[in-house]
Parts: C-alpha cells; structure tokens; sequence
C-alpha cells in the first residue's frame, strides 16, 4: 500500500474543488488549475471533510504500476491545492561582473557575457521580477515554475572555479582550487 496515496489532502475552506469523470479542477485566490489523472486511480472530493481522497480500484492494490500511480497522483493534487491557496516562489541569483536579467514584454532577457542577450519567452502562469542580478518566480503551478527556473539555470551553470554562473537562492556550489603554479 502507498503510504502517501492513504492520506487525504485537506482542502482549506478558500478553494473550491469539482472532480468529475478523471478531471480534477482546483480554484483558489492564486489561480485555477485542472488535472487529468489516470484510470488505474481514483480520485473523490468529500464536502463534508473538505478532503480529496485517492485510492486504488478493488483488486488492483498489488499491482506495481497502480500503487505509483497512486501515490504520485495524490502528490500532484497536493501541489494544486497547495499553489492555489498560496501559491510558489523561486528566487535565482546571478553571479558575475555584467551579468544580470530583465523582463523585456513577455520574455526574459538575460546578459550572462555571451556576445548577444538570450531571450526566454515566460511561461503563462508565470509571474517573473527580475532585479539586476536577482531573479524571482511565482505561479500557482509547481511544475512550471520549476520547469521554467530549471531553463533559467541551465543557459549558464554554476562553475565550480569562479563561481559564475546562474544559481537557485538557496544552492552551495562547492567551489575548486584551480591550478597551482611554481609548486
């Protein structure tokens, strides 16, 4: 049995759910967000407990496929209602002499030393600020939030000798020594 998929997600009273058929909708005061899960799963909104409930279909709780299934659709509704009612930050810094970011219309535009800025087209649900050398993302929508600072980070990594490069807030590049000359 999955131990993730058992527990029910709790709904806070801000956000109003419909699940019909295998389409889960979630509406808060950050956004709307819908989901169609897969049938070996079953998904139910109680009223009364103002909780979603995933299971499995009688007879199919050995099965491997259903139980990651299952556990996996009750993380995504989790991350829904959870964007919905407060929604999701990422915040990503820059480092380097000249380097920095702006929000040119719907694109981000990025001056990371190559001979010409790269343009990235923001993701709808996306709200980006960009501020010299600080970047910060906010949605609803975990995935693409993520998805978008993975893009972001992957134009220039963090390289372990200077320590340029585009990096998440909260990440430790481990840093080199180098070379060591006249030794």
């Amino acid at each position: 049995m999955s131990r993730v998929g058992k527990r029910p997600v709790e709904v806070p009273s801000n956000v109003k759910v419909s699940v019909q058929d295998r389409a889960v909708e979630v509406e808060g005061p950050k956004g709307k967000l819908s989901f169609t899960h897969r049938a070996e799963v079953l998904v139910a909104w109680s009223e009364d407990d103002r909780a979603i409930v995933c299971t499995v279909p009688e007879g199919d709780e050995n099965s491997r496929g259903a139980k990651t299934l299952w556990g996996t659709t009750r993380s995504i509704v989790q991350n829904m209602v959870f964007g919905v009612a407060n929604g999701y930050e990422k915040k990503l810094k820059i480092e380097g002499v000249g380097w920095n970011g702006s929000v040119a219309g719907q694109n981000l535009e990025l001056n990371l030393g190559f001979a010409h800025p790269v343009k990235l087209p923001i993701p709808e649900g996306v709200a980006v600020t960009a501020v010299k050398q600080d970047i910060t993302l906010q949605s609803a929508d975990k995935q693409a939030i993520g998805q978008f600072a993975a893009k972001i980070r992957s134009q220039r990594p963090p390289e372990p000798y200077n320590g340029k490069g585009i990096r998440y807030d909260d990440e430790v590049v481990k840093r080199k020594q180098g070379k060591q000359f006249g030794a």
